[in-house]
């Protein structure tokens, strides 16, 4: 199963020209994001047992009843993604961000006799896909991505890479590899949500989320000959300009247009202003992908240059696990200690209704799904403390989210801590700021088996500040 994991970690196409696709695609859409609101972030998004504010759409709508005022609230994020890299010991940052709108709701409460019945609309900005990698390295083995290729499809032929039965007979390795990826984009919801007191201190509430998103990765990689190793070799032995080879270059370029929908349902109970216990059930989502790919390649010599292009437009579905979640929070004197467990069985990510793909493939990644990932169970803590007096609420927070992949190590979980602040004016005004700060490791190879292993330590920062007001 590590073979698997290891393949399908890689982003790009490691075997074939053609866009094939992967585990990584499914967990892209499957695996949450930070989710949205201020103070549920400077609380670790321990916030399913608390959802008294319009982020209660996103994470458990049965808080909505809670709320006896009109509210709009609004919210901006500054995510930043870090990646230390190393290839044959060799380190490289990179880094790349990006500023995005990450909440706008309205909450709207409805006059009733007893109990409470509330209605609210939302956008959401649910999971920011920005990520960043790059490596440089000399590989001193008798291997490359070159002779990799050429056991499977005709690229390193077409550049002119080997003999004319396709064997990369002369390419014997000892090439420096190099390369970059960069990814942009993310998921969005517009959500519908209501709520209702439906017994005394006992509300329960539901959100339809009607999603979309983009995503766009840039990689590309490079293997030259740095050491002149080729210089007078005929790359395609019989064919004198191929002699001087200097670099393999390729270039793959995925575009997704996202849409889909889901629905979640929730519910509260609270012991008078002491204690409130939460749970919600987080139903399958289903993800349509439209995918353009563009594939490019080229080899250079010393004076001729050799090209290979493709590209194709193919359709398919994504339909994640469902996801259950447990809270807890208590508030003593203004305290507020608040938990939660979300569990997730990656297993039962699914792909379906596939155009311009074999439907044989996906049935062959479905079982891979299976076979390589698991049930996890992630795990939020969250503390607020309001100070007397002052209308100012002071946050912390830790998120675990381990990872999908049987038989990874704990340095392989997302873990984050956070931190907030909050000031609440006249309990109509409120301004809230939030700080996560995450790391973890992972790795992939470029081809084969810890042939080109990339070693990766990954931090993220998202900072967050929501507005809010309440009539």
């Amino acid at each position: 199963m590590k073979i698997l994991k290891v393949f399908f970690l890689t982003v790009f196409i490691l075997s074939t020209a053609d866009q094939a696709q992967t585990i990584t695609d499914a967990l892209r859409v499957s695996e949450g994001g930070l989710g949205v609101g201020a103070r549920a972030l400077g609380m670790g998004n321990a916030y399913s047992a608390i959802s008294d504010d319009g982020s209660a759409m996103y994470f458990n709508p049965a808080g909505l009843g809670l709320m006896k005022r009109l509210e709009v609230a609004g919210g901006l994020d500054y995510f930043n993604f870090k990646n230390d890299a190393t290839l044959f010991n060799n380190k490289t940052n990179y880094s790349s961000s990006a500023t995005n709108f990450n909440q706008i709701s309205f909450v709207f409460p409805f006059p009733t006799l007893r109990g409470s019945l509330v209605f609210g609309m939302a956008y959401n900005k649910t999971k920011d896909l920005t990520s960043a990698l790059k490596f440089d390295g000399f590989n001193i083995g008798n291997n490359s991505m070159i002779q990799d290729l050429a056991t499977r499809n005709s690229v390193p032929f077409d550049l002119y890479l080997t003999d004319n039965d396709g064997n990369a007979n002369v390419i014997n390795g000892k090439l420096n590899q190099s390369g970059t990826m960069l990814q942009e984009g993310g998921l969005e919801s517009w959500t519908f949500s209501s709520a209702m007191e439906v017994s005394k201190n006992l509300y329960v509430g539901g959100s339809l989320n009607v999603n979309s998103g983009a995503f766009k990765s840039n990689r590309e990689y490079y293997e030259d000959d740095t050491k002149g190793i080729y210089d007078t070799i005929e790359t395609a032995p019989g064919n004198a300009s191929t002699k001087n080879f200097i670099t393999f270059y390729r270039n793959d370029i995925i575009d997704w247009e996202i849409s889909g929908w889901d629905l979640k349902l929730g519910t509260i109970y609270q012991i008078s202003k002491i204690a409130r216990f939460g749970a919600t059930i987080q139903f399958p989502k289903t993800f349509t992908i439209k995918e353009a790919y563009d594939f490019y390649a080229s080899s250079e010599f010393g004076s001729t240059m050799y090209e290979s292009t493709y590209n194709d437009k193919v359709e398919y579905d994504i339909t994640t696990p469902f996801a259950l979640t447990g809270a807890v929070s208590v508030n003593v004197k203004g305290l507020i200690l608040s938990a939660e467990a979300n569990l997730t069985d990656y297993t039962q990510t699914k792909f379906s209704n596939p155009k311009g793909i074999s439907a044989t493939d996906l049935a062959s990644l479905d079982k891979d799904i299976k076979e390589t990932l698991r049930a996890v169970a992630a795990l939020n803590i969250g503390v607020e403390y309001t100070i007397p007096e002052v209308g100012i609420r002071v946050r912390g927070g830790f998120v675990s989210q381990p990872s999908p992949y049987k038989g990874d190590p704990s340095d392989f979980n997302k873990k984050y801590l956070t931190g907030g602040v909050g000031f609440l004016a006249d309990e109509t005004l409120a301004i809230d700021v939030a700080y996560a700060h995450g790391w973890w490791k992972t790795y992939g190879d470029n081809y084969g088996t810890n042939l080109s292993r990339i070693y990766q330590d990954i931090t993220n920062d998202k900072m967050l500040v929501t507005f809010s007001y309440r009539f």
